[in-house]
């Protein structure tokens, strides 16, 4: 899709807002009791001033719990899949998802250019860390009240690392006393859950809020072995003071699940084709016929993990935040946490057809197990900002933010990647030797793989400091705001490499890594509200994000600073409209992008990616309920180039132009069905435009049937029609006479029953 240069986005913006406002002519000011977008909703994520929807000059959207529990998502970023503008790839199980936004480039894995927070703080500073994306470290569960998605806009320069989105997970607080418990299982695939959650009062303006969950199985892949256990359990105690509050958080993760990774396919021309006994949808390769997997620790030492662990993460956090009045129209807001973070991240990666010296007559492919020790993933991070109200008159004020967010972020991992040979069947495959004999041994180590490129180990302290500031003026309908962030960072560390020949870590010591970096960031936008229900904005702005230490130190002289540290530049600007009318409320926005990537390193293609992008496009949200029918739903529709290098004038990977996602629902007094559909046309699987990721369109599916008071039973079905969904891939080599592909695609049909007691 092209947009006609009569008709760009920011016409079209216009066209919109002046067709909204014929319409809202005739329509009444009171505010719509239906209003399935909760434009009145107070939001302060990704903002300077707490204001409602309808007056914020952002593009944002809120999840609330009952969104998420009817969305059947298996984790809590495929939830993303259903806000508009947001492309979630949650097909990596509970982790290792990729999420991008408005055409700005998934050139790596991870979120380069979204940030994920919990209670207005990141779970990780870097989005794109190799088997440590952000949403590895993230649970949804009955604590869980909502979350906000702010794209483009103050992003840039509310948060760091942030310029596309900030997705903000919130949590109860226990201020409303109640709880429940729920437990659930999987009626065509091994797993069981138990969640529960309880607040309420302790004393005068003292209340608690704790909930969790734990759960185990296989998970939503066949396999022998116990692929999932674990859970979480978080706190919180807060005490209401006379000029504010004080919050202490404390969480509790340990989780073991299993890693999705791609797996074999072959391509013909530009279609990839699923290998007969490998289905893309359900194939897992870690089984009982994996024995120990024997690696080398960052000291030295030769250990055995288990590859049965999977993703294993633990996560142990403390915070304190808290809000104070001071008086004389100043408030001051204080957010800290400090989290302690290990784990490890195993998976069987395909990375080339069976090896020349392979003389059994059993069809092979050759896999790398990305075994990869999460040594310190740790962090501690600190937002305070000061904040002043001046008013100018009885219908004007002036809000001055003045903050400081400081951070510090480990990025300790040790990689040592065997090499396997792995039978071509989807369920229980087998490992042989280069005889064709089953064994449980691999057949090269990590100092062959691919090079002995990722007999690797780098420990790296990254300390971040950005002072902000924004300016906020409020005068009846209009509001404009303006801020800026100067963010600095200095990374400080070591790394070092394995030796063939020893078998263990290079002498002469690790390699010093000193590096410094900065960036400013700047927005500006204004709202007005043209009538109760009709509000227009708009917003420029330009925003940076870092890639992660583990994607560049490649580069000795950007280690020891004397080439500059890689920045990814990114230029928005947005208009849209907020129109509200009986059951009916809707949020449009139009937007422009151009991205400017520095120079980072992808290891599963072995290439040093470095470009420049634009995308141009409209997003909708839309949500509408007339008696016991309602819907929200929501498409983006999106034209993305790149603009540089020998790929200029293609698409880039993974872009579709159009995605869309709809979610109905009817209440039949105590039986309440609905589900969703998130559908996306064509995409390329890399860039140079080559091998199609086909359009697909999903559906999920749901029943609750109020049996009893407060105690409900639930059906969920996720892929209900057992869709096969690419959402990416890449080539790896041959596989005979055909080039072998490896596509990751998402789960094939799961469904799973529950009953959930409220009180």
């Amino acid at each position: 899709m092209r947009f006609p240069s009569s008709l760009t986005p920011v016409a079209l913006a216009t066209t919109l807002c002046l067709s909204a406002i014929t319409a809202q002519a005739q329509t009444a000011e009171a505010a719509p009791a239906n209003d399935g977008l909760k434009l009145d909703q107070v939001v302060v994520t990704g903002t300077a001033v707490a204001r409602t929807k309808m007056k914020q000059s952002v593009s944002l959207s809120t999840v609330d719990s009952e969104q998420i529990s009817n969305s059947v998502a298996a984790s809590a970023t495929e939830v993303l899949r259903t806000v508009p503008g947001l492309r979630a790839e949650a097909t990596g199980g509970e982790g290792n998802a990729n999420l991008g936004v408005r055409g700005l480039p998934m050139s790596d894995g991870g979120g380069r250019y979204v940030q994920l927070q919990e209670d207005g703080l990141p779970v990780i500073l870097i989005g794109d860390m190799s088997f440590a994306t952000a949403d590895q470290f993230l649970r949804a569960d009955f604590m869980t009240e909502s979350l906000d998605v702010v794209r483009g806009g103050s992003s840039s320069t509310l948060t760091t690392n942030a310029p596309g989105a900030i997705v903000n997970f919130k949590n109860k607080t226990g201020k409303e006393a109640g709880g429940a418990i729920g437990v659930s299982a999987g009626l065509d695939h091994d797993q069981q859950r138990v969640d529960f959650a309880y607040g309420g009062k302790l004393g005068d303006k003292l209340y608690f809020q704790m909930g969790g969950y734990y759960r185990t199985g296989e998970g939503a892949r066949n396999t022998d072995i116990k692929a999932e256990n674990g859970g979480q359990f978080r706190a919180s105690i807060t005490k209401e003071l006379d000029n504010g509050y004080i919050r202490l958080n404390l969480k509790s993760l340990d989780d073991r699940t299993p890693t999705y990774l791609p797996v074999p396919v072959t391509t013909s021309g530009s279609t990839i084709n699923a290998i007969a006994g490998i289905d893309p949808r359900n194939a897992f390769f870690v089984n009982s016929a994996f024995g120990q997997d024997n690696i080398v620790d960052r000291n030295g030492n030769k250990v055995s993990s288990n590859p049965r662990d999977g993703l294993h993460v633990k996560v142990n956090s403390i915070g304190l935040e808290g809000q104070f009045n001071l008086g004389n129209g100043y408030t001051l807001t204080e957010r800290f946490r400090k989290s302690d973070i290990t784990g490890r991240f195993i998976g069987v990666f395909p990375a080339g057809s069976q090896p020349t010296n392979y003389t059994g007559t059993t069809p092979v492919f050759s896999a790398h197990i990305f075994n990869s020790t999460l040594d310190d993933m740790g962090n501690v991070f600190n937002d305070l900002r000061l904040q002043k109200e001046i008013r100018l008159d009885a219908a004007s004020k002036l809000t001055v933010t003045g903050g400081l967010f400081t951070g510090i972020q480990n990025v300790g991992q040790t990689w040592y990647w065997n090499r396997y040979n792995v039978g071509l069947t989807g369920n229980g495959a087998k490992l042989y030797d280069n005889t064709g004999a089953v064994t449980t041994n691999p057949v090269g180590d990590a100092t062959t793989t691919w090079g002995g490129c990722c007999f690797r180990s780098l420990d790296v302290q990254v300390a971040a400091t950005a002072p902000y500031a924004a300016i906020n003026y409020d005068a009846g309908p209009l509001s404009l705001d303006a801020s800026v962030r100067l963010d600095k960072q200095r990374g400080t560390g070591t790394q070092k490499f394995g030796d063939a020949a020893t078998g263990t870590w290079a002498a002469g010591g690790p390699g010093n890594i000193s590096y410094k970096t900065d960036a400013t960031s700047w927005s500006f936008g204004g709202n007005y509200e043209l009538q109760k229900n009709l509000a227009v904005f708009a917003r420029a702005s330009r925003g940076a994000s870092w890639k992660s230490p583990d994607r560049v130190v490649w580069d000795t002289s950007i280690n020891n600073g004397t080439s500059p540290y890689p920045i990814n530049e990114v230029d928005q600007f947005e208009a849209g409209v907020k129109y509200r009318t009986g059951g009916l409320s809707a949020f449009i926005t139009a937007f422009t992008a151009k991205t400017k990537e520095g120079a980072g390193y992808e290891v599963t293609t072995q290439t040093v990616k470095s470009n420049s992008y634009t995308s141009k496009g409209i997003e909708a949200e839309l949500a509408y309920r007339t008696g016991d029918f309602k819907v929200i739903g929501g498409a983006t529709l999106t034209d993305a180039e790149i603009t540089s290098g020998s790929n200029s004038g293609k698409t880039p990977r993974r872009q579709a132009k159009l995605v869309y996602q709809v979610a109905p629902s009817y209440t039949f007094g105590a039986l309440e069905v609905g589900g969703s559909v998130v559908g996306t046309t064509k995409s390329y699987a890399q860039d140079d435009n080559v091998v199609i990721l086909p359009a697909y369109m999903t559906v999920n599916a749901f029943a609750n049937y109020e049996f009893a008071p407060n105690t409900v039973v639930s059906v969920g079905v996720n892929n209900l029609f057992n869709k096969l969904a690419y959402t990416e891939a890449e080539g790896q080599g041959n596989l005979g006479d055909n080039p072998l592909y490896i596509a990751r695609a998402i789960n094939g049909r799961t469904i799973k029953a529950s009953l959930k007691y409220s009180f």
